[in-house]
């Protein structure tokens, strides 16, 4: 995890909001250098969109972080195991509590899902933590052992 500074203050913006696909590339690969020796979860798992924000970007982020970052370090990419079920407001909107319970109810693991004991979740930028928090609590509320977050960028 790097600090949410120059450069990445202008490459996570790129990938993110502007479509550059390269970018996330390059990202995944900032991360899989620093993460090579990290202990390995028996999965990553995105940190997924609604559909509806996936129909306004045309991507999900965290999804085109993840499935490099994956193949490079060699992890399964389990992006079935957990849902957005609830619309939410963009967080970079919110102050602390409103992050919070703009996430409340925003995640479901997925029925049929065959769950691994430990995943990592995997996003582009951590602020407060509340998106990982919210989307680690639906995680073990289905039964995963552990959940740890990799992200590429913490906000100081």
């Amino acid at each position: 995890m790097f600090v949410y500074g120059f450069p990445l203050d202008r490459l996570v913006p790129r990938f993110k909001f502007h479509r550059d696909l390269a970018a996330g590339r390059l990202m995944a690969d900032l991360m899989a250098g620093a993460l090579a020796s990290a202990p390995r979860p028996d999965a990553l798992v995105p940190v997924p969109l609604h559909a509806r924000r996936i129909r306004q970007r045309g991507y999900d982020q965290a999804l085109e972080l993840a499935r490099p970052l994956a193949a490079a370090l060699a992890l399964p990419l389990r992006a079935d195991l957990l849902q957005r079920i609830r619309a939410t407001a963009a967080q970079s909107e919110l102050d602390a509590g409103q992050r919070q319970r703009n996430l409340a109810r925003a995640f479901a693991v997925a029925d049929q899902a065959a769950l691994p004991a430990r995943v990592a979740l995997v996003d582009d930028v951590m602020t407060t933590g509340a998106t990982l928090a919210a989307a680690a609590h639906a995680l073990r509320a289905a039964g995963v052992e552990r959940v740890d977050a990799w992200v590429c960028a913490r906000v100081p």
